[in-house]
Parts: C-alpha cells; structure tokens; sequence
C-alpha cells in the first residue's frame, strides 16, 4: 500500500510540474476508435482490405484491427532495378538480407508504421515513414545520384525487438521494441492534440513493406492514403510538418497524398468495429483498444527530473529521464563495471552535454530559435549504461539510438573488436577492414572511431556519395545493398531478428533483451553491442589521458548538433573534472586516417551554433 501510495504522488508531481506542451494528451479509447473507423472507411471507398495498428507516443500499441480478408502476411522488398543480388551466404551468419522475405505478419509491419510514426516526431516536429524513407538511403535526397547518404542512414535498425533498453508488453513505461525497427514504407503517420504529439497510425494495404526510390515525383500511395484519413482530426500543426524543416539545405517530405485525394468523407466514416475486427499480437497488443500513456507522467516512463540529478539548465528548464513503474529512474548515473569512470565523472559528462545542447539552435524544430531536443547515453567499455538523460522534447527514437552510438563508438576504438567480431562469426568483416586500411592490426590497435568515422566505413558507396566506388568494408557492395540489407548492421541482429518472428508465429521462445551473439561481459553478463550497431554521426569514445574508458551517445535534433554535442559537452566536462577524462587524444583519432585516398571524418559540428552568442568554430581546436 505504501509503494501504490507513493508511486501516486510522484505521477502526481510529475502531472503538476512537467510543461503543459509537453504532456497535457493522450489518445484515449474513443480516440483509437475513430482513427482507426476513419482508415476502414477510406479503406471501404479504396476496395482494399487494410491492416491498421495505433501506438501512443513511447510505443504502447492501443490497437490493431484487421479488415476481413485482409492479407496476413507482407513481403519485404526496396522495389530496387535490377533487382538486388542476394549477398552469399556466410558460415555462422544467420541473415545478410531482408529482401524477398515473405512471410512478415502484417500485423507486424502496422505496427512498425504506428511506432515509426510516434517515434521520430515531437511537438516541434511531424515526420512520416516517407520523411524516414528519404533519410535512410544511400543517396540525399533519393534518386539523386552523386549525393552523400541519408542523415540518418542505419536508423532503420534501431528500437529493435532484441533491446536491452526497449520495454516490452505489457509494462506501459517506454520506449517500447519495435517488430522491425523503424520503417520507411509510407503510410505511418504520427498523431497530435492541441499541438502535442500523443502516438502514431500505421497502415498496410498493399502486401508490400518498402520504401519510396524516387523523391522527384508525387506519389498516391494506397497505405498512406488510409494514414491519411485515419489521421483526420489528429493532424500536426501546419508549421512543423516535415515539409516545413530542413536540413543541408533541402526540404524533407511530409506525404505525398493530400486530403484532396480522399475518397471518403472521415467525418462520415463507419461506425468502429465495422467490416473487420480488433486482433491479438503476440508480444504486443491483446484484441481490444487501450488508452495511450500521457507522455511524461509516471505510466509514460518518460518523467522530468526536475533538477534532481542534472539541476536546471537554460531558461529553468530540467532534464526528464526514464523510470520504471515505480518511477525509479531505471538508468541514473553510476560508475563503470570496468571500474574506469566514476559516478561523479558520468554524471558530470551527461550535465555538461545537456548543458551544451539546452543553449544550442534546434536543427529539426519550428519555431526557429528553440533549443535542442535529444537524448544522452554514456556507456563503459563492457557497454553497460552508466547514465541516460533527455531533453523534454527530443523524439522518442533517439532514446535507444544514443545509446546504439555511445556503445558503437566505443566498440569500434577498444583493442578488443576485432576479437570479439571474430568470436561472434565476423571475422569475414575484420578481414574485409584490415585490407581496406592496409593494416593487419586494425580494430585491435586502439584507434578512436566516432560513429561518424564508422559510418564512412558502413556506406555501400566509399567516399560517400560517389557513385561507382568501392563498398566501405562495413557495407555490402551497392549491387546487394538496400536499407534492407545493409551489411555488418543488419548481419550483427539477424538471428534476433527470425527469433522473434519465430515468436510471434508461436513457433519459439522470444529473443532475448540482447542483440548480437558477441561474447558476454563477465562483469555485464551481456555483450557491447546489446541493442544493436548503429552508423550515422553523433557519438564519441571517451578517454581517461589515452586510455579507453566508455562512449557518448547523443540523437534527437541533427547530425552535426548530436556530433557536437557529444564532442563538446565530454571536453567541458573534462575542465571541470581535471581527472584526465575527455576527449581522444587527436593523435589516435580516426581522422589521422586517409584509406583509398579520402579522410575519415571524426565530428561535424555547426558553424554558428548556439542560441544566445554568435561564437563559431566552437570545436575547432578541441
């Protein structure tokens, strides 16, 4: 009785001090009910036999309802002329390649739309699965040849079901796993009230779980066409559709379909239940409609620190961060395993972090002149998480991604990785760097590789960009690659992943809270890469003089903001702490590196960055 009573006045506190933009919905049952009456009866007017799934904000799916006749099962496919080769088969690795699979339940791939939808927008910015179409592939914007990747190339494979940070059915505290990850095949839309973000809509139609090649052309597509009928009622505010945001200067894309092109009338639409019916999915959803969490309250898992452990920031703002049921932060600030960082010292590297991206310029948010939103992550050398904290706003997917980054960067810069690949069945990739480098010693010589230095390695074109070019050793050559096969990314997580379709099938255990088979940590019991690889910037090793002894993660609001927040905020941290702990010593980094004649990069950051001085270069130097 003490502990309900407690846990009730600390979800009451969270209500009464979290910012009313930030938590004042949810999507209540009736809610769910007309999004998804309002899909059915575009469906109707379309002749498709749809399958619909609703997700709040952190993942809780709320729903998902099958219309009679609808198909079971998607085939995965990037649709990519001539067709992708399939990558040969390597002893030991379970799978290279998502393309051609048949026999996704499309309860699934609705489900992985509805999350896709919740999890990448804000109340500061609306994204689509098309928006994540654009961003994932190997050219930005797709269809343009000659252009570098996708600003977030690889997020597709984050919030995977394997996750050892992602929740799961039925615990309501998030971030929840997704079936697929992320998904870039249109037809997942998030939904607002009153200009907050509450969850996302995901619909499948088509039996075709894809992407979109082409961004120069105006696309009807059938599943998003649903979307956008379901979404009627729960749209964004105009100013932050993703059509409204840019980044290097392009413009992202909202949808392609607009309500013009509707042929039902949503406010019409058949009364709930109406041609279908609400369907189980196991690990998932029961058949029936919940109400969503209200994001940052206890039941979210997402609550505001309010200065508690990280004090306030720019403007009085706090740091929010992630609680179980209890509202017990799950992942407060502690020393490594491997007994190299102190308590104080990750403490002191998420504050400043924080510190840096509060006073910096949003890249991804309307109105202009708001801060940075995004999560952080540091983790030790075994991979454990030591501290995890966000910002009030940041996108539900930079929570597992941060951590993704901070675990990359340091796998790739320990002695160890090549060991460790080649204990898990990689030794193929280790081989493929070594000869890229001309190096027998790389990935066991200590050289400090931020995700951006691993993702110039993970890109089917190396340089980035140039067309015809060699693969990086990381990726498949662009003849077997799609952003459903996509190399060491994909090839780490792919037994995880027919595990968990096993499961859901009913054929098996589920995965367990562990991607990759890399060797266990005695001190951990897991492995360093527990929730996946991932291969878009925003991370760096951190070191103690020369020494190795964890990683940052930073994901939300930019590339090059996440870069140098992570870069920037460990080097504050490291005048204040005067223990030896920051940055890599610049004589190790990977930037030293010039293989086939083009230098890795490190970081990136912004010119001009911050909100209140207009001091620049602000990591040159560093």
């Amino acid at each position: 009785m003490v502990a309900r009573v407690r846990t009730f006045i600390f979800g009451l506190l969270c209500t009464l001090l979290t910012p009313l933009s930030i938590s004042a919905q949810n999507l209540t049952v009736a809610d769910v009910q007309q999004v998804i009456a309002q899909a059915v009866g575009e469906a109707q007017a379309r002749g498709a036999l749809a399958t619909i799934a609703v997700a709040d904000r952190v993942g809780n799916v709320l729903g998902v309802f099958q219309m009679t006749g609808a198909g079971a099962t998607v085939t995965i496919t990037s649709n990519r002329l001539p067709a992708v080769a399939t990558p040969p088969a390597v002893a030991g690795v379970a799978l290279r390649s998502l393309e051609g699979v048949a026999i996704i339940p499309s309860t699934l791939a609705a489900i992985a739309k509805a999350v896709t939808g919740a999890y990448l927008s804000s109340s500061g910015n609306a994204f689509t699965t098309r928006t994540a179409s654009q961003i994932v592939q190997d050219h930005f914007n797709p269809g343009e040849t000659f252009a570098p990747s996708g600003p977030l190339f690889g997020v597709q494979f984050s919030s995977l079901p394997c996750s050892d940070l992602a929740t799961r059915f039925p615990t309501t505290q998030g971030p929840h796993r997704s079936p697929l990850g992320l998904s870039a095949d249109p037809g997942g839309l998030p939904l607002y009230k009153d200009g907050n973000a509450v969850g996302g809509i995901g619909v499948i139609s088509d039996g075709i779980y894809g992407l979109d090649l082409q961004i120069t052309d105006i696309d009807l597509d059938q599943d998003e066409l649903i979307a956008l009928a379901a979404q009627t009622g729960f749209e964004p505010p105009e100013d932050i559709k993703g059509h409204r945001i840019t980044a290097l200067g392009k413009s992202f894309r909202y949808v392609d379909a607009q309500p013009g092109n509707l042929l039902s009338v949503p406010a019409n639409a058949p009364a709930f239940g109406t041609a279908g019916a609400l369907v189980a999915v196991t690990g998932y959803a029961n058949a029936a409609v919940i109400a969503g969490q209200i994001f940052g309250q206890v039941g979210s898992g997402v609550v505001s620190d309010n200065g508690a452990t990280y004090g306030t920031f720019r403007n009085g703002q706090s740091a929010f961060i992630l609680v179980n049921n209890a509202g017990n932060n799950r992942f407060p600030p502690i020393a490594g395993t491997d007994g190299q960082l102190t308590q104080n010292e990750v403490q002191t590297i998420i504050t400043n972090a924080l510190n840096v991206g509060f006073a910096a310029r949003a890249q991804i948010r309307k109105p202009f002149g708001e801060n940075m939103n995004f999560t952080v992550s540091v983790v030790d050398t075994n991979g454990a998480i030591l501290g995890i904290a966000r910002t009030p706003d940041g996108p539900t997917f930079g929570i597992d991604v941060s951590l993704q980054k901070a675990r990359t960067a340091t796998f790739f810069s320990n002695f160890e990785a090549a060991s460790d690949l080649t204990t898990g069945g990689f030794g193929f990739r280790v081989t493929q760097v070594r000869t890229f480098f001309n190096d027998p010693t790389a990935l066991a010589n200590g050289i400090a590789f931020a995700d951006r230095s691993g993702g110039n390695l993970s890109r089917p074109w190396f340089p980035d960009g140039i067309d015809g070019s060699e693969n990086g050793p990381f990726s498949l050559p662009f003849s077997q690659w799609s952003p459903f096969a996509t190399g060491l990314q994909l090839e780490l997580v792919g037994q995880n992943f027919l595990t968990h379709l096993n499961f859901v099938g009913g054929l098996s255990a589920d995965t367990v809270a562990r991607c990759t088979p890399l060797p266990l940590r005695v001190a951990t019991g897991s492995n360093r890469l527990a929730n996946g690889l991932q291969i878009f910037p925003g991370s760096v090793p951190i070191y103690r003089r020369n020494v190795l002894v964890g990683g940052i993660g930073i994901s939300g609001d930019g590339v090059d903001q996440d870069d140098m927040v992570a870069f920037l905020g460990l080097h504050n941290a490291s005048l204040i702490l005067a223990t030896g702990v920051g940055n890599a010593p610049k004589s190790i980094r990977a930037d030293n590196f010039v293989p086939r004649g083009t230098r890795l990069r490190y970081v990136n950051c912004p010119f001009a960055p911050f909100l209140d001085t207009p001091v620049q270069n602000v990591c040159a130097g560093k």
